[in-house]
């Protein structure tokens, strides 16, 4: 119903989902399976989420670092 989608109420699943999605990425869960997930393109999903990835600079240094001494 019209009422209903213009309702505060309407909006929480958007939210919710929006926090999951950031909690996936966050987690390191690989982006093309985050994108999966949530049934949107790697594009799309890093033009929107990429500013939610936080914390994962010394993460990814280690991996580099690792990938380059094997």
């Amino acid at each position: 119903m019209p009422a209903q989608v213009a309702s505060p109420l309407a909006k929480r699943p958007y939210d919710l989902r929006h926090a999951a999605v950031s909690l996936w990425l966050n987690a390191g869960v690989p982006a093309p399976n985050v994108a999966e997930r949530a049934d949107h393109s790697v594009d799309v999903l890093l033009r929107v989420y990429a500013k939610c990835i936080d914390g994962q600079q010394e993460t990814a240094n280690k991996r580099i670092d690792e990938a380059l001494a094997a």
